[in-house]
């Protein structure tokens, strides 16, 4: 596992985890093309979402699932793709002071999606990691 020092943003919106059915349509809601994130999600099982909570209408919550209040970190990058322990060596730490991790990756960069941004924040910086834009 890697020892680098990363630097990781929060971003300013509160996010929740949809899940809709296998064969369910993706909302437009799902997918705000002006959000600091959000992520979309297909399997044979499901349909699953990430995306600002306050995206989400009315209503929602009679149909499919939805976990709020979830924040998200951004590792500053880009990272090359075959860059190993980069995920590991961040998730693992969380996981292990019992903070919920979703990871996310893009090309240039990894998202985490956890459920505790204070503690993961105490935990990453006692490791070094810079954090910016915190609240």
């Amino acid at each position: 596992m890697t020892n680098i020092t990363r630097n990781l943003s929060v971003l300013p919106d509160y996010f929740a985890v949809c899940q809709l059915t296998a064969d369910a349509d993706i909302p437009q809601w799902g997918m705000p093309r002006k959000a600091s994130f959000f992520a979309v999600t297909q399997t044979l099982e499901e349909l699953s979402l990430i995306c600002p909570q306050q995206c989400i209408p009315e209503g929602a919550h009679e149909t499919i699932l939805i976990d709020r209040d979830w924040r998200c970190l951004k590792l500053e990058g880009p990272f090359a793709l075959d860059e190993p322990g980069v995920m590991v060596s961040i998730v693992k730490p969380l996981s292990d002071a019992g903070i919920s991790v979703f990871a996310e990756a893009t090309y240039n960069t990894d998202y985490l999606i956890v459920n505790k941004l204070g503690k993961a924040i105490e935990v990453l910086e006692a490791l070094g990691h810079h954090i910016i834009n915190t609240e």
